[in-house]
């Protein structure tokens, strides 16, 4: 079987672990062709250009700059980015046929490159959704509800969800947003299948923690709290700062890591306020970052209060791989606060409320022996909810049921 992957992500190696690669792996080792089309933005200053390794083949489209942008280089090169996927597929792709067309949002406007290979090749299309949009740009205030960007973004959601065979869903709050916000859609072609990776269980070394917290400057005596990933509005970055500005724990230190929009705002936020108990590190290549996770003691999450959409961040599988307790500061309509306090791995609040805040940064404090329990039940629920295997296996049940 031959197998199409569209994604505006980045993939420079198939032998990279990400929730992407881990399951398009899977389909290598089950025998079948992978082919893959992501972008190589325009900072890159790189040329169109074709990748073949063992695991597969890597077509890197020369689009603009569609990820840590402005909004405007951002609007543009969404818009773009289908006609030049599509032009890519028919130069690069014209002598295969393929069977199955996986594709992730955002964006949502992959939709003529998804009708030209199912009316081609008569392909079974899968979406993986990982991103509900236009109703996100609403919440953010980037977009004004009824507005004509509004209307159009919606016109090619719907688009998207119809020629979509099966939509997997990252939760089951996902599953329902959709179906009850789209009620032309099946809910035979909705399920849920969420992020997922191949776990690869790490021993705990005391000593190489103690050696990462000297090299990155960490104190060696107090718990390190941190969060690491994308910086921008969606993570409620102002509840994330008041939090580091409000806590007077001595034995509390924050460690924040990451990149994004609002990166240069919490960099002046850091350089003015001189906070003692909290430090801004720029984000660090991938193998670098998850090496340092090791040093630290719990996981945090942010999303903005604001938020109306169910949101799963990614993040939570680099901390239960490394059995990293989670706590998780969220809008009411997500479940990865419920899914992580139900597995015993961590404990969630509401976005924006410093008073339950402090409470449960307490509880991570305050019991030693829970606190270890916390650890072990974190890697069971990645094997048991997140594991890649289970995400192949609903792809394919798919496909025998065609």
């Amino acid at each position: 079987m031959n197998v199409l992957f569209l994604t505006i992500a980045k993939i420079n190696s198939l032998g990279d672990s990400g929730i992407y690669t881990d399951l398009l792996r899977e389909f290598y080792k089950d025998g079948h062709n992978v082919y893959i089309v992501c972008p190589t933005e325009r900072r890159e200053k790189k040329k169109t250009y074709l990748v073949k390794e063992t695991e597969g083949v890597i077509l890197n489209i020369r689009t603009l700059n569609i990820q840590k942008t402005n909004i405007i280089e951002k609007g543009f090169g969404t818009l773009a980015i289908e006609n030049q996927f599509l032009s890519g597929v028919k130069k690069f792709f014209s002598e295969i046929k393929f069977d199955l067309v996986i594709y992730s949002t955002p964006p949502i406007t992959f939709s003529k490159v998804i009708s030209f290979i199912k009316k081609r090749d008569g392909a079974y299309s899968y979406l993986l959704l990982k991103d509900i949009f236009p109703q996100n740009a609403i919440d953010m205030r980037m977009i004004k509800k009824g507005s004509f960007l509004h209307k159009f973004f919606m016109k090619k959601e719907r688009k998207l969800y119809e020629i979509s065979d099966t939509i997997g869903c990252m939760s089951q709050a996902n599953k329902n947003f959709i179906l009850t916000h789209n009620p032309n859609v099946s809910p035979e072609k909705v399920e849920v299948n969420p992020n997922s990776i191949f776990p690869i269980e790490m021993e705990e070394i005391e000593e190489e923690r103690i050696s990462l917290k000297k090299v990155y400057g960490l104190p060696l005596n107090k718990k390190i709290f941190v969060y690491g990933g994308n910086l921008g509005k969606p993570q409620g970055i102002d509840f994330l700062l008041e939090t580091i500005e409000t806590t007077k724990r001595e034995d509390v230190f924050f460690l924040i890591i990451g990149s994004g929009t609002e990166y240069n705002r919490i960099k002046k936020w850091f350089e003015s306020t001189h906070p003692k108990n909290a430090m801004l590190m720029k984000g660090l290549p991938k193998e670098q970052y998850e090496k340092l996770l090791r040093a630290c003691d719990v996981g945090m999450l942010f999303l903005h209060k604001d938020f109306t959409i169910p949101n799963f961040p990614s993040r939570l599988l680099s901390y239960l791989q490394i059995k990293l307790p989670v706590l998780a500061a969220t809008d009411p309509n997500t479940d990865v606060g419920s899914i992580i306090e139900s597995a015993g791995c961590g404990y969630w609040t509401i976005s924006g409320n410093q008073e339950s805040m402090h409470t449960t940064i307490d509880k991570f404090c305050k019991d030693s022996k829970k606190y270890m329990e916390m650890k072990e039940n974190a890697w069971r629920l990645l094997v048991k909810e997140f594991h890649v295997r289970h995400s192949f296996q609903l792809i394919k049940n798919r496909l025998k049921n065609v």
